[in-house]
C-alpha cells in the first residue's frame, strides 16, 4: 500500500469544495497544499464586512442538513462542535404583483390553510399538495443513490439495468414547472412551488423535473442559518483540514497555470502569478472548471467546447446596511413577477435583466442579531440576471441602476415603506464583479447549469474530462455532481476518494465500506444502452400521432441527442 503521506496533493480554491477535499485527503493522510487567489477563503460563500453589517456574499439558505452533518462525520467530528444553526420558523414570504402574499412553512396545518386560500376549499388541494410532497421526496431520495453519492467514471457505469427504473422515477424528462402544474392548479401555487429553481441558475420551464427535491428538502427538513454566517461552514472545515490534518492554506496566491509534462499526460504542479513553481504529485482544481479548462490548462478542443455550453444565470446582488430595524420583512422574502415565464426568457435568452424582475432578499439579522449593529439591519438583495455573452452585450451600470429602482419600487408598492432614504449604505456585485473576483466563466454564479445534458455522466468529470492528464482532479459547482453547498460537499467526496483510489490508498483510510455485488462490464453495458435509448424513443416518439413512423424519428432523436452530448462533453 502506498504512504500517502510521501505524495503532496494542491488544490486550486479554497471555496466550500476545495476546503472540504483538503481536510477529506488530509484525513487519508496526503500532504496537501491549498492555493487561494484572494485573501479569503469560501469563495461564493465568503463574507462581506462593512460599518458592523455583515453580508453573505453568496449562499444564505442552509439546505439539505444531513449533507453537511455526514461531512462532519466522516471526518471525525461533530458538525454542533463546529457551527450553531438557527431554524427559521417560517420559510419566506412570498409577495405577488397582486398584493397577495403566502407564508410557506414546514408546518403541514399552516400549509392546509394556505393551500385551501389559493386552491379551494375540500380535500382534494390538500391531498395533490401532499402528493407532491411524496413525489418531492421520491426525487430526493433516489437522486441521493443514483447522483449524489455516486460517480460516474465510465459512461457505461451509468447505463446499468438497476438504473433504469431509477431514471423514470425522477421525471429528467419532465420540467420542474410542468410538475407543478399536476399538482396546483391555480397560476400563483404553481408560481410557489417552482422559483426555488433560482437556486441552481435555472429556469423552472427548463429545469428538470428532479430539481423539485429542492421543494422537499424545505418542506420537509426546513431552513437552517449557520449563526456567524455561511462562511462557518468554510472555516470550520478550514480549521479541520489545518489544525486536525495538517493541510497548508495560503492566500493571495493566483495560480497562473496547471504546469504539465512533456509527455502532456500528467500535470506536475501549478505556477503562481508571482513566479513562484509548487511541484505536486497530483492536482485538484476549485476554481471554476471552465475557467480551468480555458484560463490555466493548454488550450483544447474540450475546453472550447464547455465554453460553449448551458451556463447558469448570474446575479446583480446588491447588500445594504440599513439604518434602523425592517419589520416590515421576514428573514427570506421573495418578490414573484407576474409575467413569470416571460421574466425567465429575458434572462436566460436575451441574458439580460427582466422588464419585471422576480427577486429575492435575505435579512440575516432577523435571525442572527450579530448580522448588524445594535437596532438596524443588514439586507441582501439577488436579482437574477443573465451571464455575460458577446451575442448580448449590456450596460451593467445601467442594469444595476434599473435593478435598484425596480426593488426599491416593488418594496414601496408592498410593504408602503420608502426604503431609499433608509439605506446607509450600498455594495454590490454584477456579472463583471462574479467573473473579475472569483473567475466565474461568463459571470454565471453556479457554473454549468443543470439540463439533461449537463447531469450525471454527461456533466463534466470530477477527474480530467478531457482524458488528457492522469493525475489532474476537479471539486465544485461546474463539476459532477453539481451546484449548491451540499452538492459540493457531496462532490469533495467522491472527488477525495477518487484521488485516493488513484494512489492506491487503502479502503479503510478512505473510510470506504466495499459494497456487495458483481462489477458491471463496459462491453455488456451496451445492449442496456440500446435498451435506454429505445425507452426514450417511445416516450420521445409516441407523443406525436403518426405511430410507427414517430416512433422511428423519435429514436434517431435520441440517438443523435446522446451521441451530441457524447462528442460535445468527452472529446
Amino acid at each position: 500500500m502506498v504512504d500517502p503521506s510521501q505524495k503532496h496533493i494542491i488544490i486550486i480554491g479554497a471555496g466550500v469544495g476545495g476546503t472540504a477535499t483538503a481536510a477529506r485527503l488530509g484525513k487519508q493522510g496526503f500532504r496537501v497544499t491549498v492555493l487561494e487567489k484572494n485573501s479569503f477563503s469560501g469563495g461564493r460563500c465568503s463574507l462581506i464586512h462593512h460599518n458592523g453589517h455583515r453580508f453573505d456574499q453568496g449562499p444564505s439558505l442552509y439546505l439539505m442538513p444531513k449533507m453537511f452533518e455526514e461531512t462532519f462525520d466522516e471526518l471525525g467530528e461533530k458538525l454542533t462542535d463546529h457551527i450553531e444553526l438557527l431554524k427559521c420558523q417560517t420559510n419566506y414570504k412570498l409577495h405577488f404583483q397582486d398584493g397577495e402574499s403566502i407564508l410557506l412553512s414546514p408546518d403541514l396545518a399552516h400549509m392546509k390553510t394556505e393551500i385551501e386560500r389559493f386552491e379551494g376549499p375540500g380535500e382534494a388541494p390538500f391531498l395533490k399538495y401532499l402528493g407532491f410532497l411524496a413525489e418531492s421526496h421520491v426525487h430526493y431520495e433516489h437522486s441521493m443513490t443514483l447522483a449524489l453519492k455516486r460517480n460516474f467514471e465510465a459512461w457505461y457505469e451509468m447505463f446499468q439495468p438497476k438504473f433504469l427504473p431509477e431514471l423514470f422515477k425522477l421525471h429528467l424528462f419532465s420540467k420542474i414547472y410542468s410538475r407543478a402544474e399536476k399538482y396546483f392548479s391555480s397560476a400563483k401555487m404553481r408560481m410557489a412551488f417552482t422559483f426555488q429553481t433560482m437556486y441552481m441558475g435555472m429556469s423552472p420551464f427548463d429545469a428538470p423535473g428532479t430539481y423539485n427535491l429542492l421543494q422537499y428538502t424545505e418542506l420537509a427538513e426546513g431552513i437552517w442559518y449557520p449563526k456567524g454566517g455561511f462562511h462557518k461552514v468554510v472555516s470550520s472545515l478550514e480549521t479541520i483540514a489545518n489544525k486536525k490534518f495538517g493541510a497548508q492554506f495560503r492566500y493571495d496566491a493566483p495560480v497562473k497555470q496547471i504546469n504539465t509534462a512533456a509527455d502532456g499526460k500528467t500535470v506536475t504542479g501549478v505556477t503562481l502569478e508571482s513566479g513562484e513553481v509548487i511541484h505536486a504529485d497530483a492536482v485538484v482544481c476549485n476554481a471554476d472548471l471552465v475557467y480551468a479548462y480555458n484560463k490555466l490548462l493548454p488550450p483544447s478542443n474540450y475546453g472550447k467546447r464547455i465554453g460553449k455550453a448551458s451556463f447558469t444565470s448570474s446575479s446583480i446582488s446588491l447588500y445594504w446596511g440599513m439604518k434602523r430595524k425592517i419589520p416590515e420583512l421576514d428573514v427570506h422574502n421573495i418578490f414573484l413577477a407576474d409575467a413569470y415565464k416571460e421574466s425567465f426568457d429575458e434572462i436566460f435568452k436575451d441574458h439580460t435583466l427582466p422588464s419585471e424582475p422576480s427577486f429575492y432578499i435575505n435579512v440575516p439579522s432577523r435571525i442572527d442579531p450579530t448580522a448588524a449593529p445594535e437596532n438596524k439591519d443588514t439586507m441582501v438583495v439577488l436579482v437574477p440576471v443573465g451571464h455575460m455573452t458577446d451575442a448580448h452585450p449590456q450596460d451593467y451600470d445601467s442594469l444595476v441602476a434599473k435593478a435598484r429602482s425596480l426593488v426599491l419600487g416593488s418594496l414601496l408598492k408592498h410593504t408602503g415603506v420608502d426604503f431609499a432614504p433608509l439605506i446607509d449604505f450600498e455594495i454590490f456585485n454584477d456579472p463583471r464583479t462574479w467573473q473579475a473576483k472569483f473567475n466565474l466563466w461568463q459571470g454565471s454564479i453556479l457554473g454549468l447549469s443543470h439540463n439533461i445534458l449537463q447531469v450525471l455522466w454527461f456533466r463534466p468529470s470530477t477527474k480530467d474530462g478531457s482524458g488528457r492528464y492522469d493525475n489532474l482532479f476537479f471539486v465544485g459547482a461546474s463539476t459532477h455532481p453539481g451546484t449548491g453547498v451540499p452538492i459540493v460537499l457531496c462532490g469533495a467526496r467522491l472527488t477525495s476518494d477518487q484521488v485516493g483510489r488513484h494512489f492506491g490508498v487503502s479502503d479503510e483510510k478512505r473510510g470506504v465500506v466495499k459494497a456487495k455485488g458483481k462489477k458491471v462490464d463496459g462491453a455488456g453495458m451496451i445492449g442496456w444502452f440500446l435498451v435506454l435509448l429505445a425507452v426514450l424513443a417511445v416516450v420521445v416518439g409516441m407523443t406525436g400521432t403518426n405511430g410507427l413512423n414517430n416512433v422511428w424519428e423519435g429514436a434517431l432523436k435520441c440517438i443523435n441527442t446522446s451521441l451530441l452530448s457524447i462528442i460535445r462533453f468527452q472529446l
